[in-house]
């Protein structure tokens, strides 16, 4: 849009510059500075202070980091809305010709437009307000202004962002059905222009329900409906919106998921995934079906690195799968193991989504992440056990070369940097020596020197764009967080959750009964919805249901993590599925299809861990 052919060359390339990367060098700084000032801290604890004796406090480090963390998550989501990558519900989109969908793109792009311009206006005064009469910062002293004023910054560029992606759409789509596409936009927007007098929770329901049915963004439905029942409420009022973007994110906790995810990044791109692979191949490689083996052990090697799921596919599968197709094993086999190996991600520490349910329930973040160890490892032997079954009916063998002490010794020796990550997050975490959040970014530090000093997979041409990365991979959860929490909010209020337990429990009251159903309800779910998405919207409406049938709150999060973990590997949403097609080059139904027995055995571990909950307990109630 900004290249019109009117402007010198010279011009257009500067303005194509600034379209491309505006936004980058602030991310990249913040990043680089959030993950230096957590391990500065760190280690002001345990050398200035413990063994120098110097005193001091690092409050103001936290607080600025922080404020840096909610910096990049905001300035990262224009270019999510550049790329269109944000999580979104597509059965209803996919289903449907290809010029309704132009039409649902500039409608979904228009609400999201509304929405980014709304929110800049609100948060436009927010900052003012802090001029006029300023609250000051407890740890480093001063306006609030200065960080508040990432939020009208942040979305003023999203608008500009989302109109550039409506100009072009509106080329593809054809004014006339652009027009009817705003048409019926503003249509179904009636009620909330016009302030029909209706309940909160009626204009969240249905403005969600729609949003979610149009295919836009699940983040933007969620801030979008919490918007329109704020401003057709009697009693609330749609300014205090601007606040809750700034609050919802001003948290240490939180601020672990950027580090984790960024960690992951680092130590994938840097080289520690061969590494673990070239380990895993020489602990299982000559079994029958060795090379299968490896990739799950590497799985779970490698989510006790990232926590992410996806990322574990995609940082496994582009090495695996070449490799077990190259041996003679059927691809699809190959690329489904991957894909259901991969989501044990999201069970052995560090996960994500357990970071966001600890956080939403407010459950021990700690506890949460060993009730996932042996969960985590079941998993894996089951998948394991079924690549050895079928690697022996198929007559795939394992590696025939004849292995040394010494060459095992070496591989262990070659992977020492990527085996030390779990010892630094996990040793640290229940060592007492660091939060999580602290563990998080820690291990960030790491992975970046080892990806840059040891392996070298990060370098000078490389660097700025892995640092991109990080940034935007997790701006994508981040960003669900923060416009989620005004729609909790209003939940709350409203005694949603309440609701919803006392007729769920007055069906029934038998504990093993509920649990079924809460099972197969969020199976379907996991299968349509992203898994951070889906623990956001349904840890406050789940969690004191279970709570009120006696299921202990760790216990259940390891149970909503299964669950969701299965739907990486379900369509029509899973996007464990999706990397492994894009790695593999087959089409995701015939992974799916491979994926069903898998599948089915993953099923029955969630089952064995719902109604025998020692084995995700034994872990926390021992260690902790």
């Amino acid at each position: 849009m900004l290249d019109s052919g009117l402007a010198p060359k010279q011009d257009r390339g500067v303005l194509h510059w600034l379209d491309e990367n505006f936004e980058k060098p602030i991310m990249v700084f913040t990043l680089l500075l959030s993950i230096g000032l957590i391990t500065y801290q760190v280690l002001f604890r345990y050398i200035a202070t413990n063994l120098l004796g110097i005193a001091g406090s690092t409050a103001e480090v936290e607080e600025l980091a922080v404020w840096c963390f909610i910096w990049l998550s905001y300035l990262s989501v224009p270019l999510l809305i550049k790329s269109r990558s944000n999580i979104n519900i597509s059965l209803f989109f996919d289903a449907m010709p290809k010029r309704i969908q132009n039409m649902l793109w500039v409608l979904d792009e228009s609400v999201f437009l509304v929405f980014t311009c709304v929110l800049a206006y609100l948060c436009y005064n927010l900052s003012m307000m802090q001029l006029d009469k300023p609250q000051f910062s407890p740890a480093i002293g001063i306006s609030y202004f200065y960080p508040y004023i990432v939020l009208p910054v942040s979305f003023s560029l999203m608008s500009i962002r989302l109109i550039q992606n409506i100009v072009r759409q509106v080329r593809i789509t054809g004014i006339r059905d652009s027009i009817i596409a705003i048409a019926v936009g503003l249509l179904l927007a009636t009620p909330i222009i016009c302030q029909w007098e209706l309940e909160v929770v009626t204009v969240l329901g249905c403005t969600m329900f729609i949003c979610l049915l149009l295919g836009v963004p699940i983040a933007v439905t969620l801030g979008f409906s919490a918007m329109a029942a704020l401003y057709n409420s009697e009693f609330l009022h749609v300014s205090t919106q601007a606040s809750t973007c700034f609050s919802a994110l001003d948290s240490f906790t939180i601020m672990s998921i950027f580090f984790f995810v960024a960690g992951g990044v680092f130590m994938g791109m840097g080289g520690l995934s061969r590494q673990l692979i070239n380990l895993a191949d020489i602990l299982v490689g000559k079994a029958v079906g060795g090379l299968a083996l490896a990739t799950v052990l590497t799985c779970m090697f490698f989510a006790a690195i990232c926590g992410s799921g996806p990322a574990t596919v995609a940082a496994i599968g582009s090495i695996t799968i070449p490799a077990m197709v190259e041996r003679g094993y059927d691809k699809r086999f190959a690329a489904a193991l991957v894909a259901c190996a991969g989501s044990i991600g999201v069970m052995i520490p560090p996960s994500n989504p357990m970071v966001v349910y600890g956080v939403i329930a407010k459950a021990s973040i700690g506890k949460l992440f060993l009730s996932g160890i042996i969960p985590g490892i079941l998993v894996g032997l089951v998948l394991m056990g079924w690549s050895y079954y079928l690697s022996k009916k198929n007559n795939w063998r394992g590696n025939p070369e004849k292995l040394t002490k010494k060459q095992v010794i070496q591989a262990i020796w070659e992977a020492k940097y990527a085996l030390m990550v779990p010892v630094i997050i996990l040793g640290g975490i229940y060592g007492g020596f660091m939060t999580p959040t602290e563990a998080a970014a820690i291990s960030a530090t790491y992975g970046l020197i080892v990806g840059v000093f040891v392996y070298k997979g990060i370098n000078r041409h490389n660097f700025f764009q892995v640092c991109v990365e990080c940034c935007t991979t997790s701006a994508v959860i981040i960003f669900l967080i923060a416009m989620a929490s005004s729609f909790g909010y209003l939940l709350a209020l409203e005694q949603v959750p309440e609701s919803i337990a006392q007729a769920i429990l007055s069906v029934s009251s038998d504990k093993y009964l509920v649990l079924l159903l809460i099972n197969l309800f969020l199976l379907v779910v996991g299968a349509l919805m992203e898994p951070a998405a889906a623990t956001i919207i349904l840890t406050p409406i789940l969690a004191p249901i279970a709570v009120k049938l006696g299921v202990d709150i760790i216990h259940f999060g390891l149970i909503m993590t299964v669950n969701l973990a299965i739907g990486f590997v379900t369509p029509p949403v899973g996007s464990n599925l999706f990397v492994a097609s894009a790695t593999s080059g087959l089409k995701v139904e015939s992974i799916a299809k491979a994926a069903v027995p898998m599948i089915i055995l993953m099923i029955a571990v969630l089952f064995i861990l719902t109604y025998i909950p020692g084995i995700s307990l034994f872990l926390p109630n021992r260690m902790m």
